[in-house]
């Protein structure tokens, strides 16, 4: 997906909602256990639930790769089913030498070396721009870099200051500016960093952020939009927990379907309220 269609896609639909399928098997409503692939069946009923909805879908490859080959197998099936007018990210947050960085890009975005062909993948850029280069050769896909993470341990490093008082956060965003641009690159700000928001937009005024913490990790939506929303939005907010865990009765996907919808109508109000759409 280009940055055109994503963007479009957030006008049609009037929302910037990304829906993260960290899909935990012991979570899931227990009638879904006697289906052959609970998990894949779990996502499938959230997805056509929640697919006017969204604009993105969110898939933390963990999930699926703590259970050896049959979480790999519900992944391909999963992202088979992923609407086409969705944004599809795999949440691997891979990073390391340039030759295992390009099996890795190879295993996420090459649909005929694997089976999958993810619009994304988040990196981690610890290593350097030889790490994360393999991912942006890949024509027609981004790379989404960790910037400023929502969890806590995430200040352990990203708020320390160089000699000249800049975090590294900001020294990672204007380093991997260098290395790709607008239409394949975006970067991860944790919802709860609320203000810091000003500090990415300063060096990174276009670029589009994915930003979890919305939800049960007690993000402000109207904060996020205040200090990060751009001109064409500019943000993918996601919400997992709060969505694909509302119920874990039969009334799984309709309880999601209302969470997402009560998100979207909040997402509508702040792009009519911003002149976005």
């Amino acid at each position: 997906m280009t940055r055109n269609e994503l963007i479009h896609q957030i006008k049609v639909k009037r929302s910037f909602l990304c829906v993260g399928l960290d899909t935990d098997i012991q979570k899931i409503p227990t009638h879904l256990l006697d289906y052959e692939d609970p998990v894949f069946e779990f996502n499938r009923q959230i997805i056509e639930a929640t697919a006017d909805l969204c604009v993105a879908y969110k898939p933390n490859i963990a999930f699926y790769e703590s259970m050896g080959g049959a979480g790999w197998e519900s992944l391909r099936k999963t992202w088979g089913i992923l609407p086409k007018d969705c944004f599809s990210i795999a949440d691997a947050k891979r990073g390391d030498i340039g030759n295992t960085s390009e099996r890795y890009a190879k295993a996420f975005f090459d649909q005929q070396h694997s089976g999958l062909g993810f619009d994304a993948i988040t990196v981690a850029p610890y290593m350097g721009h030889d790490s994360v280069q393999p991912f942006l050769q890949f024509q027609g896909k981004w790379t989404i870099i960790l910037a400023l993470t929502s969890n806590t341990g995430g200040m352990d490093f990203q708020a320390i200051t160089d000699a000249g008082g800049v975090p590294l956060f900001e020294r990672v965003i204007q380093k991997a500016n260098t290395w790709g641009n607008t239409a394949n690159l975006m970067y991860v700000v944790g919802a709860t960093r609320g203000q810091a928001f000003e500090s990415v937009r300063k060096h990174a005024p276009d670029h589009f952020l994915l930003v979890p913490g919305v939800g049960a990790q007690g993000g402000d939506l109207q904060e996020v939009c205040k200090y990060g929303m751009t001109a064409d939005c500019g943000l993918l907010v996601n919400a997992t927990r709060s969505i694909i865990y509302a119920s874990n009765g039969t009334d799984f996907a309709e309880r999601a379907r209302q969470e997402a919808h009560i998100l979207q109508q909040q997402m509508e109000r702040e792009l009519v309220a911003r002149g976005v759409v």
